[in-house]
């Protein structure tokens, strides 16, 4: 195989390329047909992030895709493919390794709505997405939350469950069947997958019907089972669900590699929190992510044997522990990790510092903030995690006796850690006002104290009518937008605040550690009044009951030092004494209880962090709390069904779709989270919820483009399916090549249908099952359906040979738009636009209105091509075609 050759070249235009390995070669997959996997063969999937806003310097991803038939020199090939390809991008893309039903949340999220498995081997001959093709039977199995497959099972009733969605696709029909313990979100994600399929494999035309409950679609259950036959006995229940949850995927352990003679040697070397140091960069390691997940780290330094065997010695860590043969494999190199795989270390520093200000203030939040641009650049506002300047209206509450008592806007910054305190703040957006309440819970508040204050969240939520986005803020972690609109006179007391807010008593001895430079970031904290709780890096007032020390230490800056003047003004308005570290007065010491040992050395500036954010959607299963990540998001990725968790290491945004339901377990989830995370995160993270149609800048900054419009031309899955489609005022129309409808309304051998009883003249004959239904005589070719709304009950069906089946059509012709969905009222008696009966003849010649005799034809001699006649409508024939013989022609 001569790989130079077979390597194509790398369009620049997009993100994503598909190739699949075919006679060892890699040739490229049409756009159209992304998302289609035969499980014969291999493919390499390349994705090259072109948005810097959306990926924040993100690696391209390389994988390579194995279906479950696919034999060992199509492997081999994939795997030679790849490893060329990375050596033509520099060795710096992430590889993957992903087989069939089994692919990493990253792959996944490529191919929206879903991924499609087709049976068998891709014939070099055809194509992978023959557009309308009609000639096909296939039933889809649907399966999965966020992201949805679709998997070819066997055409029969014993394919189905009760929690899953199934879809039976007959080419011009295609019939979604819900299962009764599917959820709405789940049926919702189903049916974006098939109108995909119609769009892409039938150009818009096909119809669609959709399932919810079989009694009431009776006529769309005819026809299934007109093709899969009467189904005997109740259906099952789905296989459990084998989704990994945050508990499993919360061990992390890392392995050092190394070959020693000719063996290889692989030593644990550190459990959960990992650090950043422990990977030397001459060295290779192994990281097992509880089993779920299978990383390799290769070190800049290490021989390229190494590199070339990773996936190999991977699968050979995958058999020795036993996990299964389709665990997912992960291969990073040194300085080009993917995000997932920097979250599993409690900290990590990027080798070359990004030009991103996501830590400390700017000079911009330094001096004044422009309202205008955060609003115009939410990436600022999410960045600096301010959503204005602060400016807006403010209201404290302290919760008391299980309920809130406002507080005097004097004493709004004076909060006690014994407390909680609900803080709405209220600001306008581009002409709208918008709300932000802030859940304040001090270390020293009780549990019951804790549950009123979320109650007391929630009733003014409803007094707002869900407006409020709501930012649980724990003591000591506030983010930078809450200390801005205190002004920096955040005082944390220690202790309980009374009923009447009394004055501290004049004998207290009190010392408050005061940290910031500006409004943005600075807090006074009472700590214990001991010489061991100063610091040489910050400022400190020592209260006694004659004086007040304003102490600062040898490290403080000049600005830190005029913000506690401020501070300190605002606190107290008694004798301040001012005091430099090193000339204390011996009453300071003695008031202190002596001097004491304390921090002196300079503090190092903080790392500046490479993570990025995450976005995740939540679920329970057994209790657990299960996320599907969303690698490259999008406001697209956001589903009025669903529960997302952004993750932007600061803060946990949670979003709450209009339609989702759960919303009490959210911050519980929130929570979870934090809980379980391999780095050992710190459980006062902020967590911000959010409903959707509320949503501030830090937190659509976040997203490569935002539509604040988007939610209100957002149709629901019932106006969906109801024809929300793009279904319009139409005919439908019944075409049976050579049987009709195949022994279900039309067939060769018609016995006699009269719903008035009367044996009367003009009506059609149906045969059900290759029995009559009904006696009497009567011309064939004659009215179909019948008016009104009668439904006959239909016996018994055997299931349609596959030439029926080649033979079925059941189509619907809309007067303009795209083909809508089949309701379950699709094949009752209907009338056109002008009132006339349809027509169907037992020929198979499809209906029309009683009056198309009226419309002009053109004349013709001798015969037009049968595939011609069969297409055409009945008013365009030809003259002397008979529209009920259109295969005999003229």
């Amino acid at each position: 195989m001569d790989i130079n050759k077979g390597l194509p070249a790398i369009a620049s235009h997009r993100d994503l390329h598909v190739w699949i390995i075919e006679n060892q070669r890699m040739v490229p997959v049409p756009e159209r047909a992304y998302g289609n996997f035969f499980e014969e063969h291999c493919y390499i999937v390349l994705h090259v992030p072109r948005s810097l806003k959306a990926t924040q310097g993100a690696s391209s991803d390389l994988h390579y895709w194995v279906g479950k038939e696919a034999d060992a020199a199509a492997q081999g090939s994939a795997g030679a493919f790849v490893q060329h390809l990375l050596e033509a991008l520099g060795g710096a893309a992430v590889q993957h390794r992903e087989a069939q039903g089994h692919e990493s949340h990253c792959f996944r999220s490529y191919f929206r709505p879903g991924v499609l498995y087709r049976k068998g081997g891709l014939d070099s001959a055809l194509k992978h997405v023959e557009t309308n093709m009609y000639n096909i039977q296939r039933l889809l199995h649907i399966q999965g939350r966020k992201h949805v497959s679709a998997t070819e099972v066997e055409l029969s009733w014993n394919s189905f469950n009760k929690s899953d969605i199934f879809l039976l696709d007959l080419g011009k029909i295609m019939i979604q069947w819900n299962g009764p313990e599917t959820s709405i979100s789940e049926k919702a994600r189903g049916l974006a997958l098939t109108c995909s399929l119609q769009d892409r494999e039938r150009g818009g035309r096909a119809q669609i019907g959709v399932v919810d409950d079989e009694v009431k679609a009776t006529d769309l259950m005819r026809i299934m089972e007109a093709v899969l036959g009467c189904r005997v006995g109740n259906l099952p229940a789905s296989m459990p669900n084998k989704s990994i949850n945050q508990l499993q995927k919360a061990s992390v352990r890392l392995y050092h590699v190394c070959e020693k003679e000719e063996d290889l040697v692989i030593q644990e070397l550190a459990t959960c929190p990992l650090t950043q140091d422990l990977l030397r960069e001459e060295d290779y390691y192994i990281l097992d992510q509880g089993g779920s997940k299978i990383y390799v780290w290769q070190g800049r330094m290490s021989g390229l044997q190494e590199k070339k065997a990773a996936f190999s010695r991977a699968l050979a860590f995958i058999q020795a522990k036993g996990y299964p043969t389709y665990t997912n494999v992960e291969v990073v190199n040194d300085g080009a990790e993917s995000a997932a795989f920097k979250q599993l270390f409690r900290a990590w520093s990027a080798k070359k510092p990004e030009n991103r200000n996501l830590h400390g203030m700017s000079e911009l939040i330094r001096g004044r903030l422009d309202v205008g641009e955060l609003h115009s650049q939410p990436e600022l506002a999410a960045q600096l995690r301010m959503v204005d300047d602060a400016s807006g209206q403010v209201e404290v509450w302290c919760i008391q006796d299980l309920c809130r008592q406002p507080m005097d806007p004097k004493h709004h910054g004076q909060l006690y850690a014994g407390n909680c305190y609900l803080v709405l703040y209220t600001y306008q957006k581009m002409g709208r006002v918008q709300y932000i309440l802030y859940l304040w819970q001090g270390h020293q508040a009780t549990t019951s104290e804790i549950k009123a204050l979320n109650c007391n969240a929630e009733e003014l939520d409803l007094m707002y009518h869900g407006a409020l986005v709501r930012e649980h803020v724990t003591m000591g972690s506030e983010p930078p937008h809450f200390l801005a609109i205190l002004q920096g006179q955040l005082v944390v007391f220690q202790g309980r605040m009374g009923h009447n807010r009394k004055e501290l008593p004049a004998s207290a001895m009190r010392l408050f550690h005061v940290q910031g430079t500006d409004i943005y970031n600075t807090k006074t904290m009472e700590v214990p009044a001991r010489a061991s709780a100063l610091n040489s890096n910050d400022v400190f007032l020592l209260v006694t009951a004659s004086i007040c020390y304003l102490w600062f230490g040898k490290g403080c800056s000049g600005d830190q030092r005029e913000m506690a003047r401020t501070v300190v003004t605002a606190m107290s308005g008694e004798t301040k004494e001012t005091v430099l570290e090193g000339q204390e007065p011996p009453c300071f010491w003695e008031a202190l209880g002596g001097r004491a040992p304390y921090p002196s050395n300079k503090r190092l500036p903080e790392d500046v962090s490479s993570f990025q954010p995450r976005l995740f959607e939540c679920s329970s299963q057994m209790g657990q709390l299960v996320l599907t990540e969303v690698v490259f998001f999008s406001q697209e990725d956001l589903d009025k069904y669903d529960i997302m968790l952004l993750d932007t290491w600061q803060e946990i945004f949670l979003w709450l779709g209009e339609a989702a339901s759960g919303w009490k377990e959210a911050v519980t989830w929130g929570q979870e989270y934090l809980k379980t995370h391999p780095a050992g995160r710190s459980l006062a993270t902020p967590i911000v919820v959010i409903k959707q149609g509320h949503e501030p800048p830090t937190f659509t900054g976040w997203f490569f483009t935002w539509d604040p419009y988007k939610w209100t031309n957002n149709q629901s899955y019932e106006e969906v399916v109801d024809g929300g489609l793009g279904a319009k005022p139409a005919i439908f129309e019944l075409t049976a090549v050579s049987i009709g409808f195949p022994r279900l309304l039309l067939g060769s051998r018609l016995g006699q249908y009269d719903p008035e009883g009367k044996n009367g003249q003009g009506r059609s004959q149906a045969l059900v099952g290759g029995r009559v239904c009904s006696g009497g005589r009567g011309p064939v070719g004659s009215v179909w359906p019948p008016s009104g709304n009668f439904s006959p009950h239909l016996p018994s069906l055997s299931p349609l040979s596959g030439q029926e089946l080649n033979n079925f059509q059941l189509s619907r012709v809309p007067s303009h738009g795209r083909a809508g969905p089949l309701s379950p009222r699709t094949l009752k008696g209907s009338q056109d636009g002008s009132g006339n009966e349809l027509q169907l003849d037992s020929k198979g010649g499809g209906t029309s209105t009683s009056s198309y005799h009226s419309s002009p034809k053109p004349t013709i001699k001798g015969s037009l091509p049968r595939e011609q006649l069969m297409h055409q409508a009945a008013e365009d024939l030809p003259e002397g075609v008979d529209p009920a013989h259109k295969e005999v022609g003229a």
